[in-house]
């Protein structure tokens, strides 16, 4: 990854001048990553974490970032070297890339001297937020295709060439099994997709002579765009026709691709008229303007679509443009080790945070297997799988959940410690794997895209406890520090 020490908004930096004039730059702190809820959230796939990781190890203003800074005529000369020789010392600890995340749980944890914690949020939340979110259209759209596989089609229309590439990552992850994205596939080692587009038909005398010529180029992947001019009355048979002199030569085709129409209809007359034609094993594809919405769809009406192209909607994330997740200070580190916990206050019950250094935990059915919530606790809290847990909803607090015969994964793993990375990034198929296979400990209930049931994310009786006493303490006029 190139340099990105200034990617970052320029507050951050003013309060980081600021923490170094009152002394307090080297206060250890605990600030959290996580995502609220909205009307289109159910869940996500955490996504982005290496990249991530990548900006906040390789750290360091070049002797131009010195001068630019310096220019601003706001920063003193000790200050900026201090800048120029700061690293990252700190711990990280964060969900793997791919797990199912939920509003409000914190997917990743920085303790690390204030200055350092404070000035990495621009960029993290950039790269995360856009990798989980891409991430988590992603699988939404290969949830609804079901069975059939989805490919990433989306660099054009992508906002610029690293959403375009990183976004191909993040499609890869929540269940794409190929992109289009020629660089995306060298960087990550991702199978690569694509055949034609209409100017290849169009470029010949006849669309007959241009599958003719396309299959000869291609013979052991022959996958031909049929509706340049009539899908089923020329597209479909002039198909058939090549298949059939490829078929003569002891090739069988792969199959058609749909780009516009009634997918629904011409999927099925296509699929009756390849049958008949002897061509049962060529595949439909289908692309054009698609999401899990109108996949969704499709499914319900029997469309015959084996493979999906989908692109502008999964590389923007157009119903949802932004995850909108947020990084909050959750706790001050004293040098004793006591730890003071943070919180912020709202009218908007949704945005009071959690507060403390905390942990994160599955909790997990023994009879189903199945997912049954995740909890938050304090950080060195311990969980005692042999007896009923209580657990606390975070924000209505009159609600409560007990959990039985049960038992506990933590989902926050160390990452970096003391600015040295100890985990072993997995490879992408790898990362794709796990997700999927994370995914399936979820009931379909908490995963479907209509009225989706709303999974618990509580809190311990301890976390609660503090929560629910600073939050006393704060509105009874007494804002002094709790421990």
């Amino acid at each position: 990854m190139r340099n990105l020490t200034l990617l970052t908004d320029f507050y951050e930096i003013t309060m980081a001048y600021g923490f170094y004039k009152n002394g307090k730059h080297e206060e250890e702190a605990v600030f959290d990553i996580f995502f609220r809820q909205n009307n289109l959230i159910t869940y996500s796939l955490a996504a982005g974490l290496e990249q991530a990781m990548d900006y906040l190890l390789n750290w360091h203003l070049t002797e131009e970032d010195v001068a630019y800074l310096r220019s601003l005529n706001q920063f003193s000369e000790d200050f900026l070297e201090y800048l120029a020789n700061m690293r990252f010392t700190g711990n990280v600890y964060a969900v793997k890339e791919g797990e199912p995340v939920f509003p409000g749980e914190p997917i990743l944890t920085i303790k690390a001297p204030l200055i350092q914690a404070q000035f990495a949020e621009t960029a993290l939340l950039n790269i995360i937020n856009h990798q989980t979110l891409i991430a988590t259209k992603s699988s939404k759209i290969c949830h609804a295709a079901g069975k059939g596989a989805v490919m990433e089609f989306g660099l054009r229309r992508a906002q610029g060439p690293d959403a375009g590439v990183y976004g191909a990552r993040a499609a890869i992850i929540g269940g794409c099994t190929s992109t289009s994205n020629v660089l995306a596939a060298q960087l990550y080692d991702i199978p690569v997709a694509g055949t034609m587009a209409h100017s290849w038909v169009m470029d010949f005398d006849s669309e007959y002579d241009a599958f003719l010529a396309y299959a000869h180029a291609y013979p052991e992947n022959c996958l031909l765009l049929v509706d340049t001019y009539d899908t089923l009355r020329s597209g479909v048979p002039n198909a058939i026709r090549v298949f059939r002199e490829l078929e003569k030569e002891g090739y069988r085709p792969r199959g058609i691709r749909l780009d516009s129409g009634d997918f629904a209809y011409l999927s099925k007359k296509a699929r009756r008229m390849l049958d008949e034609a002897g061509f049962p094993d060529a595949i439909i594809c289908a692309s054009g303007d698609l999401d899990e919405y109108s996949i969704s769809s499709l499914m319900q009406q029997g469309a015959k679509i084996d493979l999906w192209g989908v692109g502008t909607k999964l590389i923007t994330s157009a119903d949802m443009p932004a995850l909108g997740g947020v990084y909050k200070l959750a706790a001050l580190i004293r040098e004793d080790g006591t730890v003071v916990p943070k919180i912020k206050l709202s009218d908007n019950a949704a945005k009071i945070t959690n507060p403390s250094f905390k942990n994160l935990y599955r909790l997990y059915d023994r009879e189903s297997g199945m997912a049954v919530a995740d909890l938050i606790t304090m950080r060195e809290e311990k969980i005692d799988e042999s007896r009923p847990l209580t657990i606390f909803h975070p924000l209505e607090t009159w609600k409560r959940f007990k959990v039985k015969n049960f038992w506990a994964e933590p989902l926050l793993h160390t990452i970096v410690e003391n600015g040295k990375l100890v985990y072993r990034f997995p490879k992408l198929a790898e990362i794709r794997e796990f997700s999927q296979k994370e995914l399936a400990k979820f009931w379909e209930e908490y995963l479907r895209l209509d009225m989706p049931e709303l999974y618990k994310v509580d809190l311990s009786e301890q976390l609660h406890s503090l929560k629910s006493n600073m939050l006393d303490s704060i509105r009874s006029g007494r804002t002094e520090e709790l421990g």
